[in-house]
Protein backbone atom coordinates (compact mmCIF):
# COMPACT_ATOMS: atom_id res chain seq x y z
CA UNK A 1 0.00 0.00 0.00
CA UNK A 2 1.39 3.40 -0.91
CA UNK A 3 1.86 6.11 1.69
CA UNK A 4 0.02 9.43 1.32
CA UNK A 5 2.03 12.10 -0.46
CA UNK A 6 3.92 14.41 1.83
CA UNK A 7 2.68 18.00 1.78
CA UNK A 8 4.87 21.08 1.66
CA UNK A 9 4.57 24.74 2.56
CA UNK A 10 6.35 27.70 1.02
CA UNK A 11 8.87 29.60 3.14
CA UNK A 12 9.64 33.26 2.49
CA UNK A 13 12.49 35.41 3.81
CA UNK A 14 12.46 39.09 2.91
CA UNK A 15 15.30 41.40 4.00
CA UNK A 16 16.21 45.03 3.59
CA UNK A 17 18.84 47.42 4.93
CA UNK A 18 16.99 50.19 6.78
CA UNK A 19 17.93 53.72 5.71
CA UNK A 20 17.81 54.82 9.37
CA UNK A 21 17.35 53.30 12.83
CA UNK A 22 13.85 51.85 13.17
CA UNK A 23 12.52 54.63 15.40
CA UNK A 24 14.10 57.48 13.44
CA UNK A 25 11.49 59.86 11.94
CA UNK A 26 12.58 58.70 8.44
CA UNK A 27 11.21 55.21 9.28
CA UNK A 28 7.96 56.44 10.88
CA UNK A 29 5.75 55.59 7.90
CA UNK A 30 7.08 52.03 7.87
CA UNK A 31 6.71 51.52 11.63
CA UNK A 32 3.18 53.00 11.63
CA UNK A 33 1.99 50.51 8.97
CA UNK A 34 3.86 47.43 10.21
CA UNK A 35 1.12 46.03 12.48
CA UNK A 36 -1.57 46.70 9.86
CA UNK A 37 0.39 44.94 7.11
CA UNK A 38 1.24 41.99 9.35
CA UNK A 39 -2.43 41.65 10.31
CA UNK A 40 -3.33 41.70 6.62
CA UNK A 41 -0.97 38.77 6.09
CA UNK A 42 -2.44 36.85 9.04
CA UNK A 43 -5.93 37.20 7.51
CA UNK A 44 -4.82 36.36 3.97
CA UNK A 45 -5.82 33.04 2.40
CA UNK A 46 -2.90 30.63 2.52
CA UNK A 47 -1.05 32.27 5.42
CA UNK A 48 0.46 29.69 7.80
CA UNK A 49 3.05 31.26 10.13
CA UNK A 50 5.18 34.36 10.76
CA UNK A 51 8.27 34.72 12.96
CA UNK A 52 7.09 37.04 15.70
CA UNK A 53 9.58 39.64 16.86
CA UNK A 54 9.20 42.54 19.21
CA UNK A 55 10.37 45.67 17.37
CA UNK A 56 10.90 47.36 20.74
CA UNK A 57 13.38 44.68 21.81
CA UNK A 58 16.91 45.37 20.49
CA UNK A 59 17.80 41.67 20.79
CA UNK A 60 14.94 40.71 18.46
CA UNK A 61 15.97 43.38 15.96
CA UNK A 62 19.56 42.11 16.07
CA UNK A 63 18.54 38.48 15.36
CA UNK A 64 19.51 38.75 11.69
CA UNK A 65 23.09 39.44 12.71
CA UNK A 66 23.67 42.49 10.51
CA UNK A 67 23.11 45.94 12.03
CA UNK A 68 20.22 47.77 10.39
CA UNK A 69 19.02 44.74 8.41
CA UNK A 70 15.27 44.28 8.85
CA UNK A 71 13.72 40.95 7.96
CA UNK A 72 10.48 39.03 7.71
CA UNK A 73 10.24 35.23 7.80
CA UNK A 74 6.91 33.60 6.99
CA UNK A 75 5.30 30.39 5.75
CA UNK A 76 2.49 30.10 3.20
CA UNK A 77 0.46 27.29 1.67
CA UNK A 78 1.60 28.05 -1.88
CA UNK A 79 3.49 30.38 -4.19
CA UNK A 80 0.15 31.69 -5.41
CA UNK A 81 -1.08 32.55 -1.91
CA UNK A 82 2.07 34.54 -1.09
CA UNK A 83 2.09 36.17 -4.53
CA UNK A 84 -1.51 37.32 -4.05
CA UNK A 85 -0.68 38.84 -0.66
CA UNK A 86 2.49 40.56 -1.92
CA UNK A 87 1.22 41.89 -5.26
CA UNK A 88 -2.59 41.97 -5.10
CA UNK A 89 -3.36 43.38 -1.65
CA UNK A 90 -2.73 46.58 0.29
CA UNK A 91 0.79 45.24 0.84
CA UNK A 92 1.56 46.58 -2.64
CA UNK A 93 1.21 50.17 -1.37
CA UNK A 94 3.92 49.48 1.21
CA UNK A 95 6.18 48.04 -1.47
CA UNK A 96 5.76 51.17 -3.59
CA UNK A 97 7.31 53.20 -0.74
CA UNK A 98 10.12 50.78 0.14
CA UNK A 99 12.81 53.04 -1.35
CA UNK A 100 11.93 55.63 1.32
CA UNK A 101 12.78 53.14 4.07
CA UNK A 102 15.24 50.62 2.60
CA UNK A 103 18.53 50.85 0.76
CA UNK A 104 19.47 48.73 -2.24
CA UNK A 105 20.73 45.19 -1.82
CA UNK A 106 23.68 43.91 -3.81
CA UNK A 107 21.94 40.57 -4.26
CA UNK A 108 18.37 39.31 -3.94
CA UNK A 109 16.27 40.80 -1.15
CA UNK A 110 14.06 37.73 -0.74
CA UNK A 111 14.11 33.98 -1.19
CA UNK A 112 11.48 31.23 -1.40
CA UNK A 113 11.83 27.51 -0.68
CA UNK A 114 9.72 24.48 0.23
CA UNK A 115 9.54 22.90 3.68
CA UNK A 116 7.55 19.83 4.75
CA UNK A 117 4.18 20.77 6.23
CA UNK A 118 4.33 20.98 10.03
CA UNK A 119 7.96 22.10 10.12
CA UNK A 120 9.06 25.71 10.66
CA UNK A 121 12.07 27.40 9.09
CA UNK A 122 14.89 28.78 11.18
CA UNK A 123 16.44 32.17 10.55
CA UNK A 124 19.82 30.48 10.02
CA UNK A 125 18.31 28.25 7.32
CA UNK A 126 16.61 31.24 5.70
CA UNK A 127 19.85 33.20 5.56
CA UNK A 128 21.61 30.20 4.02
CA UNK A 129 18.91 29.94 1.34
CA UNK A 130 19.22 33.65 0.50
CA UNK A 131 23.02 33.32 0.21
CA UNK A 132 22.56 30.22 -1.96
CA UNK A 133 20.18 32.06 -4.29
CA UNK A 134 22.64 34.96 -4.58
CA UNK A 135 25.56 32.66 -5.35
CA UNK A 136 23.94 29.97 -7.53
CA UNK A 137 20.74 31.48 -8.91
CA UNK A 138 17.26 29.95 -8.74
CA UNK A 139 16.91 26.21 -8.13
CA UNK A 140 14.52 23.99 -6.18
CA UNK A 141 16.71 24.77 -3.11
CA UNK A 142 16.19 28.56 -3.28
CA UNK A 143 14.13 30.53 -5.78
CA UNK A 144 12.09 33.66 -6.52
CA UNK A 145 8.64 34.43 -7.86
CA UNK A 146 10.10 34.96 -11.32
CA UNK A 147 11.81 31.57 -11.28
CA UNK A 148 9.78 29.45 -8.89
CA UNK A 149 9.70 25.68 -8.63
CA UNK A 150 6.90 23.30 -7.66
CA UNK A 151 6.95 21.68 -4.25
CA UNK A 152 8.68 18.29 -4.13
CA UNK A 153 5.22 16.71 -3.91
CA UNK A 154 4.27 18.38 -7.22
CA UNK A 155 7.52 17.64 -9.07
CA UNK A 156 6.85 15.87 -12.35
CA UNK A 157 8.00 12.24 -12.63
CA UNK A 158 10.55 11.99 -15.42
CA UNK A 159 11.27 8.87 -17.43
CA UNK A 160 12.34 5.94 -15.28
CA UNK A 161 15.98 5.05 -15.94
CA UNK A 162 17.06 1.47 -16.68
CA UNK A 163 18.03 0.92 -13.02
CA UNK A 164 14.42 1.60 -11.96
CA UNK A 165 15.20 4.66 -9.82
CA UNK A 166 12.56 7.38 -9.91
CA UNK A 167 13.89 10.73 -11.11
CA UNK A 168 11.87 13.85 -10.34
CA UNK A 169 11.93 16.75 -12.73
CA UNK A 170 11.45 20.16 -11.12
CA UNK A 171 9.82 22.41 -13.69
CA UNK A 172 9.75 26.16 -12.95
CA UNK A 173 6.31 27.57 -12.19
CA UNK A 174 5.45 31.25 -12.60
CA UNK A 175 2.33 32.68 -10.94
CA UNK A 176 -0.03 34.59 -13.20
CA UNK A 177 -0.08 38.35 -12.61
Amino acid sequence: MSQPARKYHLCHLNVGPARAPLFDPQMAGFVEKLEEINNLAYRSPGFVWHLQIDIYNPEDLAMYGEPGMLFNLSVWESVEALFTYVYRSDHTRMMQKRQEWFGKMEGPNYVLWWLPEGELPTLAEAKERLAYLAQHGPSPHAFSFKNSFPSPAEALPDETPADGALVLQAAPVTPQR
